[in-house]
């Protein structure tokens, strides 16, 4: 006798490197304005740390008037704060960079998006309090390993211009959609940094240190910069605000379908304000249509859309997606190289064969 009960058949993450973990959401398959913790993208720069919670302590010292020690008791009962945020890897869509850089190659899966909940880092440093020669706020996880580059053990290490770090929606954070932060994305606590890209949102937090100086740390100074250049360090830049971008969720690149009507969906993301429109061309660029908003755009995170396509001949089509924001931002027809293959936001483009 056949079954007739069709299997549940779910999206896994898409393995680049197994240790340090690096796994890419399966964005073409998620429909909902959050990820789910098994379904969030991993970026790690070294092996998961080993650490006991139970005794779990953050120390914040520096270029404050008192220094402190945090228990996570004590966090979690200070005044928190919710925050929907998209985060996504500086490296997201590596791989579409031509000339092809070194680095993971990540496709269009290094971005999530969830709730997050935590206390501001303003109200934290407020217990503390922030002397007025303070410049950088310098965050280090409990990550660590050797760098390719120097041999030398290093921890991952940020830092954030003391106004970015004392925005209000910058969090410490403990929970992720509505649960315990997962261990793989930071668990006891993380920070989560809105409008940047995820690198500044450091995992793990071992301590924080207000400083008065420039921050040098290799994840700063070296990586996580702009260098358009090949062999130069002439016109670089860091990596900060996420710049404006989308992604075509459906139909897949390279798709096979029939004749009829097709919905072209997708969503957008940027660093700044909010997307206000975005535009769909089914035929390579040469016209552009006004796909719709299918939510109302939320500052820090993406809007899904969809562009309702109805195809009466056969052949091959080559569909793309644009996004504009609320401060006047375009995405480009190309993205900017960088030897790094950091911030690729590139007019989105699929193919698919109509038969």
């Amino acid at each position: 006798m056949q079954n007739s009960q069709k299997p549940n058949v779910k999206p896994y993450l898409t393995t680049k490197t197994l240790d340090p973990e690096n796994q890419e959401t399966p964005i073409h398959f998620i429909h909902k304005d959050f990820v789910t913790e098994n379904l969030f993208y991993r970026r790690n720069h070294f092996s998961y740390p080993n650490f006991v919670s139970s005794f779990y302590w953050l120390h914040v010292d520096g270029s404050v008037h008192y220094h402190r020690t945090f228990s996570l008791q004590e966090i979690q009962a200070l005044p928190s704060k919710t925050v929907k945020t998209v985060l996504e890897c500086a490296g997201n869509k590596r791989g579409f960079f031509k000339p092809k850089v070194f680095g993971e190659q990540w496709q269009k899966g290094a971005i999530s998006q969830g709730i997050w909940k935590g206390v501001s880092l303003r109200t934290l440093l407020g217990y503390t309090g922030v002397m007025e020669t303070a410049r950088e706020v310098v965050f280090e996880g409990y990550d660590f390993g050797v760098r390719t580059e120097s041999n030398e053990l290093t921890y991952y290490s940020r830092s954030l211009p003391i106004e970015k770090a004392l925005h209000p929606d910058t969090l410490v954070a403990y929970e992720y959609n509505g649960k315990p932060l997962p261990f793989e994305h930071g668990f006891p606590l993380r920070l989560i940094v809105p409008e940047w890209y995820a690198m500044a949102s450091v995992k793990w937090i071992k301590k924080i240190t207000v400083i008065d100086h420039e921050f040098r740390g290799p994840f700063q100074a070296v990586d996580y910069v702009y260098y358009p250049k090949k062999d130069s360090e002439e016109g670089k830049l860091p990596v900060t605000t996420i710049k404006i971008n989308s992604t075509i969720q459906q139909p897949l690149d390279r798709q096979i379908l029939n004749t009829g009507v097709h919905t072209i969906a997708g969503i957008a993301w940027t660093g700044r304000g909010v997307i206000t429109k975005l535009e769909v061309s089914v035929d390579g660029g040469m016209t552009w249509s006004l796909a719709e908003l299918v939510q109302s755009p939320e500052k820090y995170a993406w809007v899904r859309w969809e562009y309702k396509w109805e195809v009466p001949e056969r052949g091959e089509y080559t569909i793309l997606s644009r996004a504009m924001e609320s401060e006047g931002g375009e995405q480009p027809k190309e993205a900017v190289w960088n030897r790094k293959g950091y911030g690729y936001n590139a007019i989105d483009t699929i193919k698919v064969k109509i038969e």
